[in-house]
């Protein structure tokens, strides 16, 4: 393979990750082009790409036909989703759009994505395996009152924690059930949080695991974070993997509480804060090439520990044709 090039979907503020796909091409010489594929124009990664695509909207019946002719137009190696709700239409199509194309795309099997998208579908994979997790009440406990404040509620299919809120006592519990979208309630939990970025082969096998400390956060996405290689989690992340197998970049959510690890969620795809990890050293934009190039890679360890990485806002104008200025 002498080009590879990327499709990024649903670029929209990926930015950074648009630039980490360019600099592991640069590294390794390899003649490339990271296509941002956005329904809007005023998509910033837009604007950092090779190259650039308009889509339709992920709920366009065109949607999937129109992956299939940008990735035959630009000769795109790989496909990579952005966000949560691209996952089980790729996940469905994967094989069609494999067939059509010279392209591979970068998402779990249906399985995998139908246990994360689903809260509650999590929620069993991970009781049924021997993982912790807050107890989850059922509609009949928390119609008789059996509950044991404080609580947390959260929408089944939720994202990027909206509408997810801390319950202190049945009144808020009223409230909250009127505004979260068929919720799920459980215990509360409180310890440090943590997010891991995992990087898994085409065929799941483990190639990094990196635990990030939450320091702050914004709209339920890490904006400040430190590498801390904690062994108890990458153990028990390592064992959720091997159950689970996905593929690709996964990025589990856990806390550190007095029960032990207890688990959030799994996002089968990139999280907005992968840049984290993969500026630490465990680079998955670099590790997807060398698989792509052929090579074999092995579960590795390096990466630099205890460094805080500090997220900023940043800005581009364009001017009235809808160019870049260059201050």
């Amino acid at each position: 393979m002498n080009e590879i090039n990327i499709l990024i979907l649903s670029a929209g503020r990926r930015v950074e990750l648009v630039q980490c796909f360019q600099n592991a091409a640069k590294k390794l010489k390899v003649k490339s082009n990271i296509v941002a594929g956005d329904c809007s124009d005023t998509a910033p990664a837009l604007y950092f790409a090779d190259k650039t695509c308009m889509l339709p909207r992920i709920g366009d019946p065109n949607y999937i036909s129109s992956i299939i002719d940008i990735c035959n137009k630009e000769n795109i190696s790989l496909v990579v989703p952005t966000i949560d709700t691209d996952l089980l239409l790729l996940a469905e199509n994967k094989s069609f759009i494999e067939e059509q194309t010279k392209t591979k795309v970068l998402i779990s099997d249906s399985r995998v994505i139908q246990i994360c998208r689903d809260k509650i579908g999590t929620q069993r994979f991970l009781e049924e395996n021997s993982f912790k997790i807050p107890r989850m009440y059922t509609e009949e406990e928390v119609a008789i009152g059996n509950l044991n404040f404080p609580l947390f509620i959260k929408p089944k299919s939720g994202s990027s924690s909206i509408n997810t809120f801390k319950v202190n006592n049945i009144n808020e519990l009223k409230i909250y059930k009127e505004i979260v979208n068929e919720p799920i309630i459980q215990d509360f939990m409180e310890g440090q949080e943590f997010t891991v970025d995992v990087f898994l082969d085409f065929d799941s096998t483990i190639i990094t695991i990196v635990p990030r400390l939450r320091l702050a956060t914004r709209s339920g996405e890490i904006s400040k974070g430190k590498i801390i290689r904690d062994q108890e989690i990458i153990e028990d992340v390592t064992r959720l993997m091997k159950v689970l197998k996905p593929i690709g970049h996964i990025t589990v959510q856990l806390m550190k509480t007095q029960k032990g690890i207890e688990y959030i969620e799994i996002n089968p795809r990139f999280g907005g804060g992968a840049p984290m990890s993969i500026q630490s050293g465990a680079d998955s934009c670099e590790n997807i090439i060398r698989l792509l190039l052929g090579e074999k890679l092995q579960y590795n360890l390096n990466y630099r520990e205890n460094i805080t990485f500090i997220r900023f806002d940043s800005s581009i104008c364009l001017d009235e044709n809808m160019e870049l200025v260059k201050w």
